[in-house]
């Protein structure tokens, strides 16, 4: 029997924090009418629909640090929390669908890159909402104990007001150091 994951990751373009990976085994049963691009849902919906999708489908999460990201650049990264998320499947996966152009290295599963796989692929897309939502989730956590930035509502992302509470408030331990302009504001010691 063919077992189908979709995987996606988020966070790749945040200035803070880890990149999240999901990896989705959907049930039959669900109805996948309402599963597209996180990035096309509205906040409330996708976490209604996030805890639909997790009850509904095998999943998990898998993360790559920001020392990780610093580390390896932020592509490996991605690849990393993709692979992590693939291996906590508590079920493995026959054929294994990722959004992207890229895969990541893994032996013995079947994997297939898919340009704009979370506007297509039903398991894709419910992999983008559960990752969308943890990652939001967590960095809306950071934000409370790191005022000022506006992490609540940019979600680490070079807005204007990010990058002005930056050239105020300086870069912190959340950041990572080698993105651009974070690289930058600490050349200049901001």
């Amino acid at each position: 029997m063919k077992i189908l994951a979709g995987v996606d990751e988020v966070g790749r373009g945040s200035l803070i924090g880890p990149v999240y990976a999901a990896a989705v085994i959907l049930n039959k049963s669900i109805n996948i009418k309402f599963l597209k691009d996180s990035k096309l849902v509205a906040k409330d919906k996708r976490e209604s629909l996030s805890n639909y999708i997790k009850k509904n489908s095998i999943w998990a999460i898998g993360k790559a640090s920001i020392k990780e990201i610093d580390k390896i650049n932020i592509l490996q990264a991605s690849l990393l929390a993709m692979k992590r998320a693939i291996k906590k499947l508590k079920k493995k996966p026959s054929h294994i669908l990722i959004d992207g152009n890229k895969v990541p290295e893994l032996k013995n599963y079947k994997l297939k890159a898919v340009i704009k796989g979370d506007q297509k692929i039903p398991s894709i897309s419910a992999a983008s909402i559960i990752a969308k939502v943890s990652r939001d989730k967590f960095i809306t956590r950071l934000a409370k104990n790191n005022k000022g930035y506006g992490w609540d509502q940019n979600f680490g992302y070079g807005t204007k007001q990010h990058l002005k509470a930056i050239k105020k408030l300086g870069i912190n331990k959340h950041h990572r150091k080698t993105f651009s302009p974070i690289s930058k504001f600490k050349a200049y010691n901001i």
